[in-house]
C-alpha cells in the first residue's frame, strides 16, 4: 500500500529498528514505546486489521505469535521459572483492531511488550 508507513518500514523505504526479519515477517522497536521493551511484529504482507484475515492467514498469524517469545528472550522480559522464587519475568501480546480497539496504524501488527509490569497505572 502507497500511503502505509508499516509497508514503508517493510520495504526500507523509511527507518526502522529492525530486530527481526523473515520471508513473511518483519519485527521493529515501537518508536514510542509503552515500556521498556516495545516491540511490533507485521507481515510483510499488506493486512489492514485482524478481521480482514482469513483460514488462508493462520499459518501468518501462527508465526507472529511464535516469533513474541523468541523476541521477549532476545530483549530480557521472558518468563522464567527460578526454583527458589517461582515465576518471573513476562511480556504481553496484543493486536488491536479498528478504531475503538485503539489500533492507530492500518496494517496488522502484533505489540509485544514488556518490562516491570509495564502496564501498571498505564492505561
Amino acid at each position: 500500500m502507497d500511503n502505509c508507513i508499516f509497508c514503508k518500514i517493510a520495504a526500507r523505504t523509511i527507518p526502522a529498528e529492525i530486530v527481526y526479519e523473515d520471508a513473511a515477517l518483519l519485527a521493529f522497536k515501537d518508536n514510542n514505546p509503552a515500556a521498556p521493551v516495545h516491540l511490533l511484529v507485521i507481515p510483510k504482507q499488506h493486512i489492514a486489521t485482524l478481521s480482514d484475515c482469513g483460514s488462508e492467514h493462520a499459518d501468518l498469524l501462527a508465526q507472529m505469535l511464535l516469533l513474541a517469545p523468541k523476541l521477549a528472550k532476545e530483549f530480557g522480559c521472558a518468563v522464567t521459572n527460578d526454583a527458589s522464587i517461582g515465576l518471573t519475568g513476562g511480556y504481553r501480546t496484543m493486536i488491536n483492531t479498528g478504531p475503538d480497539g485503539g489500533q492507530e496504524v492500518y496494517h496488522l501488527h502484533l505489540h509485544v511488550i514488556g518490562g516491570a509490569k509495564p502496564w501498571r497505572g498505564r492505561r
